[in-house]
């Protein structure tokens, strides 16, 4: 139910499946049932391959959307992030953590920098532009992608409570949410007992 909270809190007294003055807390993939849109999964991963960057990856339709951001999201609204489209990738890629090997420009140390939930606030990305809500544990709040050219895009932190002027979260957060490793520890080859 949506409305001013005094009515929703009447609604659930009258339906029998709350008390006025409480509201459960909203949790996981329910949070994003409002108006009927659907949460996705998104990810960010940092990639040290021939060029260090981050893969922001949003899931649509089946598949992770996919842009290579060189310089690393941030919380800063002020700071525009180039994000170059790359080819989509399955759900499962936003589970790699290690180092990939190979003669591709695949290749090199990658780790899960960020991940959680998203959903879409306006907009479209057949639009060119999409702004939405990121759930994370270092990114939150709103976000937005915006085309700028055939092969530019634009990410930038919206400005909310989330929102933090002049910070550098890739400096102050360098660790997998996953591992706790740095993306330095992870191409670092194993050392023998």
């Amino acid at each position: 139910a949506e409305g001013p909270p005094d009515a929703v809190d009447a609604l659930l007294a009258f339906a029998g499946d709350g008390v006025p003055g409480e509201r459960a807390k909203v949790e996981g993939h329910e949070q994003f049932a409002i108006r009927g849109v659907s949460a996705g999964v998104f990810v960010v991963q940092e990639h040290q391959a021939t060029a260090h960057h981050y893969d922001l990856r949003l899931e649509v339709g089946g598949v992770m959307r996919s842009w290579a951001v060189p310089k690393g999201p941030s919380l800063d609204p002020a700071q525009r992030r180039l994000a170059v489209p790359v080819e989509d990738h399955v759900l499962a890629a936003g589970e790699f953590e290690g180092v990939h090997a190979g003669a591709t420009r695949g290749t090199g140390a990658v780790i899960v920098w960020d991940e959680g939930s998203y959903r879409p606030l306006d907009g479209s990305l057949d639009a060119g532009h999409l702004a939405f809500a990121l759930d994370g544990s270092k990114l939150s709040g709103g976000f937005a992608l915006t085309r700028t050219g055939p092969d530019r895009w634009i990410f930038v932190k919206m400005r909310d409570a989330e929102a933090r002027d002049g910070s550098d979260v890739t400096a102050e957060r360098p660790e997998s949410v996953r591992s706790g490793r740095t993306i330095a520890e992870v191409a670092a080859p194993a050392r023998a007992p």
